[in-house]
């Protein structure tokens, strides 16, 4: 009888030292692959709010639309100003400006006009994929575009661009992604990552930064 008493506890030690080190390891894991999968995101909310800075230059205004702000990237052009010569201290202070200096061919500025794909991001980036979130399938960022109006009454141009942790993290342990949620709830934050804001002016900051 007293053997199988301690058969039977040494199997129970033995599966709670198991049940304890798979709890350890599960942590352990998530926290790996969250790591991964939030820099990855935070890449590519970057990579968007790069394109929507971009954007805004050439047409005063953000775009809610993916295809739009895509399709630009793919097909549009920005001016470059490419600057040969400087004006000096010395010329400066003789009353020399730059309008000046083109006049007499002291210096030279010429526009030209660069692939906004090969500008911002190389010629082999993969634009198409702007749009999705990765390690998932088939899900994108929600983003969107508006006008503020700041205490001043001064109206800004604004957009945003989020992606909410049950989507990126998708198939990890759902208990610890409830965890994350709840702890965003309490701080009062977005729980999930986003760049840019429709409610307030944020100078396109992540909230991760």
């Amino acid at each position: 009888m007293k053997t199988v008493i301690q058969i039977v506890l040494f199997i129970a030690i033995v599966g709670l030292a198991y049940l304890c080190y798979d709890s350890i390891n599960s942590v352990i894991e998530f926290n790996r692959v969250q790591k991964l999968r939030t820099e990855a995101n935070i890449e590519k909310l970057k990579d968007i709010r790069t394109a929507q800075v971009a954007f805004k230059s050439q047409y005063d205004t953000y775009t809610g639309s993916f295809d739009s702000l895509i399709n630009f990237v793919k097909s549009d052009s920005l001016k470059l100003v490419k600057k040969e010569g400087s004006l000096s201290d010395s010329l400066i202070a003789e009353g020399w400006t730059e309008e000046k200096a083109l006049k007499v061919g002291m210096i030279k500025r010429d526009t030209i006009l660069v692939s906004v794909l090969d500008s911002l991001f190389g010629k082999n980036y993969q634009i198409d994929s702007l749009k999705f979130v990765p390690f998932v399938s088939n899900e994108e960022y929600e983003m969107g575009s508006g006008v503020v109006v700041t205490g001043s009454g001064v109206k800004v141009q604004v957009f945003e661009a989020k992606v909410h942790n049950n989507v990126y993290l998708d198939g990890l342990d759902k208990q610890e992604i409830i965890n994350l949620n709840d702890k965003a709830g309490k701080l009062e934050k977005y729980p999930g990552l986003k760049v840019g804001s429709l409610e307030e002016t944020n100078n396109n900051a992540g909230n991760w930064e």
